[in-house]
């Protein structure tokens, strides 16, 4: 593997049981007589239920059972779901009105569950839902982002969620009051669908006394904490799994109905049930991402450094509070407001708008995508209007020392923006733009370069545990926290271990998602797995090390404190004789010491990391088509110490490629019923492999200050600074023919319209 310590690509441990289709996903692993669940859901917006009759359904052939709320509510099932909620700049709580598990009396939103059917087989499922009589008296929908409308919730004026405010008003205004330059501009985010490969599933059993409950999301714990309060249950009388995972990307971190409701029916009936979602029923009721409207205002003095900064944002909730929904575009969002640059004075506030649609919660980046969003773009634009280089600009405003403490309070820990910003622009090959410019003019093109730098928080809980438990068999278990949902967290934590202990990684195995056999984990989200996994996982090795070496000093009859772990090897002082780290256990084993063969410990990070970077997008456009295509994308970024470095690249390009799809092609329409008209692949634009170039992916590290391992996470960061990258791009394209506002995705219909206008021949 290399010297003992040094971190390397080694190949994914992973792949070859996913691969070659060994993997175990929900659907694999079943219990094959297990009934099959189907959800009756709303076929409108909005609207009052007037009747609701499964008398027929219940008496259909194969059909077990039907469930509405009022079923639920007779077996003492809580039927709300719960939301964190924003705090209000008037110090009062965000409004998350009561959501129902199965719609009550009325329905919010295309795709709310109003019953669920349980029978032999999908189809019979299905038929017995065809006879479910429901009537709806419509009401008005409400879709736009303004304060009023058609009232959704009874106790939410003007369908307001939260209204929440961070940063000194009046000093922000004296700032844009004073400035030499003011830059203003409107932004929208548009919203999209996440789409995992795999959509949600679950199955559950009931043993009489009992709850086991598997489902693909993104960590079991909450999860479980969620059915024991539904169902009333102690904690220890729930059970939660997870198999392999085809995709979470925050999506599948949260709650959803569904999951109530089929283990309370799996507890009524006393046998395993099972549901997984088709894909239009996952883009009709999966949270979405994205989805707001930002207006920002920037100052300058007279040598173009930024003095003020303020936002705007109305976003979108959709029809309830989902379960983080209200903090994303609020507190998540503002921590990286101020990206990578000295602002003395800046405000953001947020509106949260109920809509006659579906929620809206955290989707890769949570929040800091669409703060970067805005930030880049109103920064871009500002270069282009006052006639200074985008790339200068930002070497202007940088931070450039280290603890920075920004508008929001977070504290940057470290960094090297400007070298990462120099590294960018060799490897772009910003030389040489004017020239391929000038070729694409020559076959009627327009061509664009777009830069934006990025900073994002690693979020979630900071405290994480980890186990090590040596085996009969000579291997070593390592029980984790985290939960992986593609991400390969089984190949870079057994690299990790077999680096701090030099057990050989095919001797590691490791447990993740099962609730019954390790006691507490934060979850996977946020960026944090690696970081806060990897923290706790050196923990437990210094435990192992500081339980073994005693007994070690015994055996050899020596003190204590000569025994020392060095280079995968446990040695005394003035001995040639060594252990290694399975050789010690398995002592420990012939001696009958099994308190030393199982290991636990839990840390709690300091302090958040900051991961960085820059990205460039080079883009050509048809000018008669309106058609965009990306040529180019290089970046650069600051990850910290990286454990597995092909890892870490191709978590940036599954970033990149996700903000590259919101940017080029993917938005959620709905018409002015509320149906969602891009509820099929048919008509909802995925990026596919023949829109993208090859990425360019370099790294400049700085180590964090705020763990031990000196890593900053990198999940996220490819999203966070594609969507402006492109977007800067795209407008660079357009800006010399009169274009001065593009809006994602910029699509050919979209692009050739804003050409039109500008030549004046709309």
């Amino acid at each position: 593997m290399g010297a003992f310590g040094k971190s390397q690509s080694i190949r994914r441990i992973e792949d070859l049981r996913l691969l070659t289709g060994n993997g175990r996903y929900i659907d694999d692993i079943a219990p094959g007589d297990a009934l099959r669940a189907f959800f009756l859901r709303s076929p409108v917006a909005h609207a009052a239920i007037a009747r609701l009759d499964v008398a027929a359904a219940r008496a259909a052939p194969g059909v077990h059972l039907v469930l509405t709320a009022a079923d639920l509510a007779a077996d003492g099932v809580q039927l709300g779901m719960k939301a964190s909620t924003a705090r209000n700049r008037d110090g009062s709580q965000g409004r998350a009105p009561f959501r129902p598990v199965l719609a009550q009396e009325r329905v919010r939103f295309v795709g709310e569950p109003v019953a669920a059917i349980f029978a032999d087989s999908i189809e019979a499922a299905k038929d017995a839902a065809e006879l479910v009589g429901v009537d709806y008296d419509h009401l008005p929908v409400k879709l736009d982002l303004a304060p009023g409308g058609p009232a959704l919730h009874a106790g939410v004026p003007d369908n307001v969620g939260y209204d929440w405010a961070m940063g000194d008003h009046d000093m922000v205004e004296a700032a844009l009051a004073a400035a030499a330059h003011r830059i203003r501009l409107t932004v929208e985010d548009n919203r999209v669908i996440v789409n995992a490969m795999e959509p949600r599933g679950a199955f559950a059993e009931w043993d009489g006394t009992r709850l086991h409950f598997c489902f693909n999301g993104q960590g079991v714990w909450g999860q479980k904490s969620a059915l024991a309060a539904a169902l009333g249950l102690p904690a220890e009388r729930v059970r939660v799994t997870t198999p392999d995972v085809g995709g979470g990307f925050g999506m599948k971190a949260m709650t959803y109905p569904e999951y109530v409701v089929i283990a309370a029916a799996a507890r009524r009936l006393g046998r395993a049930v099972r549901w997984i979602a088709e894909r239009t029923e996952s883009m009709l009721t999966d949270n979405a991402g994205r989805d707001l409207l930002s207006e920002a205002e920037m100052g300058f003095d007279s040598d173009f450094r930024i003095t003020g900064y303020r936002v705007r944002i109305r976003s979108n909730l959709g029809a309830y509070a989902s379960q983080f929904g209200q903090m994303i575009q609020s507190e998540v969002s503002s921590k990286v407001a101020s990206g990578v640059y000295r602002i003395p004075a800046m405000r953001i506030e947020a509106l949260g708008i109920y809509t006659s649609t579906t929620q809206t919660d955290a989707y890769r980046g949570a929040g800091r995508p669409e703060a970067n969003y805005t930030l880049e773009r109103t920064l871009d634009t500002a270069a282009r209007t006052l006639g200074i280089d985008p790339w200068d600009l930002r070497r202007r405003n940088f931070v450039t020392a280290f603890p920075h403490r920004n508008p929001a309070g977070e504290l940057y820990d470290s960094g090297d923006f400007r070298r990462i910003l120099d590294r960018l622009q060799t490897e772009s090959d910003v030389a040489g733009f004017a020239a391929r410019r000038a070729l694409s003019r020559a076959r009627g093109r327009l061509r664009g370069l777009g830069v934006a730098s990025y900073i994002e928080a690693i979020l979630g809980d900071p405290t994480e545990g980890a186990k090590v438990a040596f085996e009969d068999d000579g291997t070593a278990s390592l029980f984790v926290g985290t939960q992986s949902n593609g991400q390969g967290h089984e190949t870079v934590y057994a690299q990790f271990l077999s680096d701090r202990t030099g057990i050989p990684v095919d001797r590691i195995r490791i447990v993740q998602g099962d609730s019954d056999l390790f006691a507490r984990g934060g979850g996977t989200g946020g960026s944090r797995s690696v970081t806060v996994q990897g923290a706790a996982t050196l923990a437990v090795v210094e435990t192992i090390v500081s339980a073994m070496a005693p007994f070690l000093a015994a055996e050899a009859g020596v003190a204590a404190e000569a025994v020392l772990f060095q280079d995968g090897a446990f040695r005394a002082a003035g001995s040639n004789r060594a252990f290694t780290m399975l050789e010690a256990a398995a002592l420990a084993r012939a001696r009958g010491r099994s308190d030393l063969l199982v290991h636990e410990a839990t840390t709690r990070l300091a302090g958040r990391s900051y991961p960085n970077g820059a990205h460039a997008a080079e883009v050509e456009v048809d000018p008669e088509t309106g058609v965009v295509t990306l040529l180019r994308y290089t970046v650069t970024d600051d990850f910290g110490n990286v454990l597995h470095p092909m890892l870490a690249e191709g978590q940036v390009h599954g970033g990149v490629v996700q903000g590259i799809g919101q940017a080029l092609t993917e938005r959620a329409v709905y018409d002015a019923a509320g149906q969602l008209l891009t509820a099929s692949f048919m008509d909802y634009g995925l990026p596919r492999a023949d829109d993208l170039p090859f990425f360019r992916v370099t790294s400049e590290p700085v180590p964090s200050a705020s763990n031990p391992l000196g890593m900053k996470g990198c999940g996220e960061a490819g999203t966070v600074g594609a969507l402006a990258a492109v977007g800067n791009a795209v407008l660079d394209a357009l800006w010399p023919e009169g274009v001065r506002q593009v809006d994602m995705p910029f699509t050919p219909q979209r692009v050739w319209g804003w050409l039109r206008e500008a030549r004046g021949r709309v």
